[in-house]
């Protein structure tokens, strides 16, 4: 059995009280172009715990790779300065095309040649979400523009709010996604890498006639009851990890391609949901959790991964920690779902 052990606290006080982050979540991490650690994180304050002065969503960390494996270690923000700012312009509370924003949350980002692009979701509150778009940045994650590209919150049944992309060896980026609501499936999409920002040029994934083929309207490719998800290739294979909500825990599937059945798929938990009486950060207990985004420069034998914490009776912890796994076994099974 796979079980995530944890490396270190990501942020919180003693962690990242340089950049004025307190509390915060989330954190889905690529590599820049310029080859630092681009982290996003969500709603932020500058003391610990969810509230208070300095609310902003989202901010960036930036951090040196060489540290990846040991636990990340921040080296700069969104700046200007070592506080972290809010990376795009909205106001908390303001009224956006006639709805009222109260937090812009990034699902996730992926580099495509020299720019980092970011998948946000505008919401009014937890689970409401009123569009989606993507924002691209030219200087390695610094600053952020509006690429134009834009999703209602009820594209394609609700289930195009929470998503992961990666690269594919064919000129496509595939993305998984799913709804806000923690109570919805998942199903896959595929879009040419150079027409990321052109909501036409999106294909769905799905099954019609009695076959599953590119262009039909995106089937559910596997049901459940799931959050946010981080999609990328590590060695040989592509992996899937995605907060379990229905299950209360983080597992990970293991592909060949994306188009796998993921029924079939091997599949791990790599954490366990549990109270907080009973947590064991050495043995994937954690009260709380959920995220569970991909670092770079993960292997089969050493996945490293961000995971949230957020105590919503006492509001602290509300923070990211990292752990690791070795699932190299898992990627040697074919057909098994465990």
């Amino acid at each position: 059995m796979t079980v995530a052990s944890k490396i270190k606290d990501l942020t919180g006080p003693g962690c990242t009280d340089r950049f004025g982050v307190g509390g915060t979540d989330l954190g889905a991490t690529v590599a820049a172009p310029d080859g630092r650690l681009v982290s996003v994180f969500g709603d932020t304050f500058d003391e610990a715990g969810v509230g208070g002065p300095g609310w902003r969503s989202p901010v960036v960390l930036f951090a040196d790779p060489a540290t990846a494996r040991t636990g990340i270690e921040w080296t700069a923000s969104s700046g200007p300065g070592d506080y972290a700012h809010q990376v795009l312009d909205y106001d908390h509370g303001s009224i956006v095309n006639g709805c009222k924003v109260t937090t812009v949350l990034p699902t996730d980002a992926i580099t495509i040649g020299d720019e980092v692009y970011l998948h946000v979701m505008v919401c009014e509150g937890i689970g409401n979400v009123h569009w989606t778009e993507v924002y691209r940045s030219a200087d390695n994650g610094q600053t952020w523009e509006h690429t134009g590209a834009t999703w209602p919150g009820g594209h394609l049944g609700g289930l195009f709010q929470m998503l992961t992309a990666e690269r594919g060896d064919d000129g496509h980026v595939y993305a998984f996604s799913t709804g806000f609501q923690r109570d919805k499936g998942l199903i896959l999409q595929r879009v040419p890498e150079d027409r990321l920002t052109d909501p036409s040029a999106w294909q769905g994934w799905g099954y019609r006639d009695g076959t599953w083929a590119w262009g039909n309207p995106p089937t559910i490719a596997l049901t459940g009851q799931y959050g946010e998800l981080s999609l990328r290739r590590v060695d040989h294979r592509w992996l899937l990890v995605f907060f379990d909500a229905g299950d209360y825990r983080i597992d990970v599937l293991s592909l060949g391609s994306p188009t796998e059945n993921l029924y079939e798929a091997p599949r791990e938990t790599l954490l366990h949901g549990c109270g907080w009486g009973a947590e064991d950060h050495t043995r994937g207990r954690v009260a709380q959790l959920y995220g569970g985004y991909i670092v770079p420069g993960s292997t089969l034998d050493d996945l490293l991964l961000v995971v949230s914490q957020w105590n919503t009776g006492r509001n602290w912890p509300y923070r990211s920690m990292q752990f690791h796994a070795d699932v190299a076994d898992l990627a040697s099974i074919r057909g098994t779902v465990r």
